[in-house]
């Protein structure tokens, strides 16, 4: 018999302390002669619907005691008026170990969010995985970047993109998703447990920041190291070994002496990220079967954070820097969305190819940058790369970052300039507007005005934009089967760069589940059959 409870749209004013929700969850079930035990906050929402009653909506769990049996839980009617149901079970539960005998480690290549907790899952189980990262650890990563930013000088192996964490150790630590999942809860407590605020598992947009999530990255690949598992730094995948059409071995190389190495293995999860764009041309050539996938490209946008929260709340006091998620259907067909919002965050320059500029956003945990930026992004369909190549879409990628880069000076200062001057069609926007193809210039013109109408101020004249923004999605997808296995048995596509995830957690998620299906097969390393 489940004794716990989850009840729904319980409601704080602005300011009230969280300690106040035993007694409204008591005045709301209508009996205050109980007592709540082991309350739980699964979700806490702001209600800004009518801004005169401005208030926060939580969701909790929680078990029932009366006052004379304080250890004898009781059971509560359950009622749909009043949003009280049995809680569901949010425990993860670990996949069953195979029977066959695992030979030699699996290898995980890149060590963003996909890659890290496929690996954390394995090295708990006792499968001692090895991890391949061309980049370096967080800490010399973190240095290269600031040296990027403040110099101009590009490390192609150590950047924004390529390191320790993933391109999501320079974000705003998102952690939204559009995905059901049971692993979701699965990831944000091995988030809080490597050092995130406890927070992230009951915001409604939960968020770690850039400079908290450098730690928490650290700290999970020290998990992985304790339980049994190896990550290896400044090490680039660079050929495929196979026989019979299954994987036998990976060839790997030291980005610091260029030495070689042959490292035999059953099982490769493939979890390099959208920007390791010399690995999708060398599958590419290796046969692996993938095929064009559509993504968006754009520019950052950027308003003070005042103004998005007097627009979102008409006031400010109490809460949390404002969001926003817009969109609009042009007459083009083309859709123009706002994406990866950074509310109190600055816009990046986030370049891994020399001679390429990309931008994308960043938060830091306290979100008082004073602004606020996000994506302004245009639908990219496959039509528009004018070739069948599966990798057409990398091509179309890379002639509008290297456009901007020429457009930015010859430099990896991004082309900037105004809303007002952008709609204006003036001298002052042609660096930006030469860096995106004229079917986003126009479809861009034409939804500024619409998205201001739905957000009031987003279509200021002072608004900063920035490009190009060309890395939302991966433009491949990479097959696999109904076993999460690609081209060659043993040989796992996985993540946000082989089109299977969209953000940190569906790229999480995803490791987790191909984690699980070599767990399935085999038997951990200390186990005989």
């Amino acid at each position: 018999m489940n004794n716990r409870y989850r009840i729904h749209q319980v409601r704080l004013g602005i300011g009230e302390p969280k300690s106040d929700l035993a007694k409204k969850i008591l005045k709301k079930i209508g009996n205050r002669n109980l007592i709540l035990t082991d309350m739980e906050i699964i979700r806490e929402s702001v209600d800004a619907r009518d801004k005169n009653d401005i208030h926060m909506d939580y969701t909790v769990d929680f078990q029932v005691v009366t006052r004379q049996r304080p250890k004898q839980y009781v059971r509560i009617p359950q009622s749909r008026k009043l949003g009280i149901e049995e809680a569901p079970d949010m425990q993860y539960s670990e996949a069953a170990s195979g029977e066959e005998q695992l030979l030699h480690r699996p290898v995980i290549v890149g060590f963003g969010p996909c890659g890290m907790f496929a690996a954390l899952v394995l090295a708990r189980r006792g499968y001692r995985p090895l991890v391949i990262e061309r980049g370096k650890a967080v800490d010399e990563r973190v240095k290269d970047v600031e040296r990027f930013w403040q110099e101009g000088v590009l490390d192609p192996e150590s950047n924004v993109q390529f390191g320790e964490g993933g391109a999501g150790t320079f974000s705003d630590g998102k952690l939204t998703t559009g995905i059901k999942d049971p692993r979701i809860r699965k990831v944000l407590s091995e988030f809080v447990r490597a050092g995130a605020d406890e927070d992230i598992l009951y915001k409604q947009r939960p968020h770690i920041g850039t400079d908290v999530l450098r730690s928490v990255v650290r700290h999970i690949r020290e998990e992985i190291i304790r339980c049994g598992g190896e990550v290896r730094f400044q090490t680039r995948f660079e050929e495929l070994k196979t026989k019979e059409k299954k994987v036998k071995a990976v060839v790997v190389c030291s980005t610091v002496s260029g030495e070689r190495e042959e490292i035999p293995t059953e099982n490769v999860i493939l979890a390099v990220g959208h920007s390791a764009r010399d690995t999708f041309r060398y599958l590419c050539e290796r046969g692996v079967k993938m095929q064009q996938k559509p993504f968006s490209i754009g520019v950052r946008i950027c308003h003070p954070q005042s103004m998005i929260d007097e627009a979102q709340y008409g006031q400010t006091r109490g809460l949390p820097p404002a969001d926003y998620k817009l969109s609009y259907h042009c007459a083009n067909g083309r859709g123009v969305y706002t994406f990866c919002m950074c509310p109190g965050g600055e816009v990046i320059v986030a370049s891994s190819q020399e001679g390429g500029v990309v931008v994308n956003g960043m938060s830091n945990r306290a979100r008082n940058s004073g602004w606020a930026n996000s994506g302004l992004l245009v639908d990219v369909r496959v039509e528009d790369f004018g070739s069948p190549d599966p990798l057409a879409g990398i091509e179309f990628q890379e002639k509008y970052e290297k456009l901007a880069f020429e457009n930015g000076g010859g430099t990896y200062r991004a082309p900037q300039t105004t809303w007002g001057e952008f709609r204006r069609d003036s001298e002052q926007a042609e660096p930006v507007v030469r860096s995106l193809p004229d079917f986003a210039v126009e479809s861009i013109r034409e939804a500024v005005p619409r998205l201001g109408e739905k957000l009031k101020g987003f279509d200021r004249d002072d608004a900063v934009m920035t490009a190009v923004e060309t890395r939302s999605s991966s433009p491949v997808r990479l097959a696999r089967n109904d076993r999460l296995q690609g081209t060659f048995g043993g040989f796992y596509p996985a993540g946000e760069g082989a089109g299977y995830a969209g953000g940190i957690m569906s790229a999480a998620c995803d490791g987790i589940r191909i984690a699980e299906e070599i767990i399935g097969r085999y038997l951990p390393f200390d186990q005989k059959s």
